[in-house]
């Protein structure tokens, strides 16, 4: 008999006598009101279900709420994104080791795609893979490669050519509009995927987030909620109040008896180009003398957002390391 048939089986006996079944839910105690991500991509759901539909994704080493637990933890992360998660991806914990995981020596994986190994050796057996973003536990160097611990107390070793010491990392890394737009371009062709946030996979605002959590940058996870960030700009007719690194939105646009609606964003490039993710993530213009013009979001354009003068300034752009989730 499945296990499926036995649950439900069990669940008509305790029905039949009047008694309930609490094995499917537990109250969450002090051990378990926080957790890290504990998968190089752990995604959201609406409901807690494989079957449901995707909402967000989470990275390794990503510190986590829990709200409540059914089989499934309901978590919310940095950005204050909720979602369901399996219970197998988190790593649920007391208040004493969130800050603990917090305060550890990180390393930081700076390339989009790779693997950690059991030896320091890449002919060795991966422990996981990783993509850009993911937070390990710096536990020493051998060789050409960092030494690292997983939240679950699992150890690997990744090479020196796809991750930095956290320290390092932040202090080599610039928020200015050039160096996004290069990382920017370092995901062209990755494929769309609704709500995707990493490397293997972006929406249209998860492709801006990823671009900016690569430059220890967090900001709101839908193109709606960016939207509402920064300094508001009108396009002019031919994106004259524009500068590179502004992120351009498209939808509906306001009408007598509705508010505009934001439905897709992008980053600008200059020269009445911008990069976004639809399909993959690619390049297109608002000129139609262009081969790449783009005339469905040139005729859906709303404004443009300027946000890079409010890093750290307002709640909603923020420095991980101001971050309330990633302090003790």
């Amino acid at each position: 008999m499945s296990i499926n048939r036995i649950h439900k089986t069990l669940f008509l006996v305790l029905a039949f006598l009047g008694l309930s079944l609490t094995v499917y839910s537990r109250p969450i105690s002090a051990d378990s009101l926080y957790g890290v991500v504990d998968v190089s991509v752990c995604n959201l759901r609406a409901e807690g279900k494989f079957t449901s539909g995707m909402v967000s994704q989470a990275l390794l080493g990503m510190p986590v709420k829990v709200l409540d637990f059914k089989e499934w933890y309901h978590i919310q992360t940095p950005d204050d994104y909720t979602g369901w998660v399996h219970r197998l991806v988190i790593r649920p914990m007391n208040k004493r080791a969130y800050d603990e995981w917090n305060l550890s020596d990180k390393i930081v994986v700076t390339a989009h795609y790779g693997f950690a190994y059991q030896q320091p050796n890449e002919s060795s057996v991966p422990v996981s893979d990783v993509v850009a973003g993911n937070r390990l536990k710096w536990l020493g160097t051998v060789g050409h490669y960092y030494k690292v611990g997983y939240p679950d107390g699992r150890e690997a070793y990744i090479s020196r050519l796809i991750a930095q010491p956290e320290k390092t990392w932040r202090a080599g890394i610039r928020q200015d509009a050039a160096s996004l737009i290069s990382t920017a371009y370092s995901m062209l062709g990755i494929p769309y995927l609704w709500a995707g946030t990493s490397s293997k996979g972006v929406d249209c605002s998860g492709f801006v987030r990823t671009v900016l959590f690569m430059h220890d940058l967090i900001i709101p996870r839908d193109a709606s909620e960016q939207a509402l960030i920064g300094q508001r700009l009108e396009f002019g007719e031919k994106e004259e109040n524009l500068l590179p690194g502004d992120l351009v939105f498209f939808g509906r646009p306001a009408t007598d008896n509705q508010k505009a609606s934001v439905s897709h964003v992008g980053i600008y490039l200059g020269n009445r180009r911008f990069i976004h993710s639809l399909g993959d993530v690619h390049v297109n213009s608002f000129s139609p003398d262009e081969a790449d013009y783009d005339a469905y979001n040139t005729h859906r354009r709303l404004f443009a957002v300027r946000f890079l003068p409010y890093i750290n300034k307002v709640k909603e752009i923020q420095t991980t390391d101001k971050n309330p989730y990633y302090r003790p």
